[in-house]
């Protein structure tokens, strides 16, 4: 029986590549996004196309009561394996002309959407009494980003988060890490400036997902493993 693996905010980009990986690891992979169903229903067709099963689960990371409602029916006989949290999104604006939304809607769903997602599935994880979570994080989690003190307050938080958890759950057989993830190709960098960045990256390109999610399956793949509570850095040099 194939293992299963939630990737919280999978329908694109990164969470897209580590769904992918993990099919082909022979994960059966509940894939979860907010709306765009069209991206999610190409995932699942590529995911499907690899011999492993995929459900769609859309809600709202940021509302407690919308993931409660999403995944608690499924955790009730079953535990994910793998849970990969991976939703996030950016509102850059210098400090001084932050708006109060751009710093709630970041935090809401990059942080508090971890507690939603993570404080519903560790029942299920705990009983079984098994499980890995890995937390996508940021490079600007690491060391601040300049127009991004939301972004980076979130991803900070997220690392904090998982160091405690990992404390707290690491007797029940449950290893906890987090993945940061430097410059990578994605929609959220598109608009970066190459000229500017590459000169930060000592490896001289910018990530793929494909960099982070090899990271990722690692984790939640190999067999002997005592990796816990560490945050791991995919950025190529740009944090050390």
């Amino acid at each position: 029986m194939n293992k299963i693996a939630l990737i919280i905010g999978g329908s694109r980009g990164i969470g897209r590549s580590i769904a992918l990986r993990l099919a082909q690891a022979k994960f059966n992979i509940w894939l979860t996004y907010k709306s765009n169903h069209e991206a999610a229903k190409k995932v699942k067709s590529e995911i499907e196309s690899l011999g492993t099963a995929c459900d769609l689960i859309p809600f709202d990371v940021s509302d407690f009561k919308e993931t409660e409602t999403a995944l608690s029916p499924r955790l009730e006989d079953t535990a994910p394996d793998v849970l990969v949290y991976n939703s996030g999104i950016t509102r850059d604006n210098l400090m001084v002309w932050m708006t109060k939304e751009e710093w709630d809607s970041v935090l809401s769903t990059n942080l508090d959407g971890f507690y939603n997602v993570t404080r519903t599935v560790l029942f299920s994880m705990l009983r079984a009494k098994r499980g890995r979570i890995i937390i996508i994080s940021s490079a600007s989690g690491q060391i601040g980003q300049a127009g991004q003190v939301n972004y980076s307050a979130s991803k900070a938080g997220l690392i904090g988060a998982a160091r405690a958890l990992a404390r707290e759950v690491g007797r029940k057989n449950i290893l906890v890490n987090v993945v940061a993830p430097g410059f990578i190709e994605t929609e959220m960098t598109e608009k970066f400036p190459k000229k500017d960045i590459l000169p930060l990256i000592p490896f001289n390109r910018l990530g793929s997902p494909d960099d982070v999610a090899s990271v990722v399956s690692f984790l939640c793949t190999e067999e002997h493993m005592y990796i816990h509570g560490q945050v791991i850095g995919v950025n190529g040099g740009l944090v050390m």
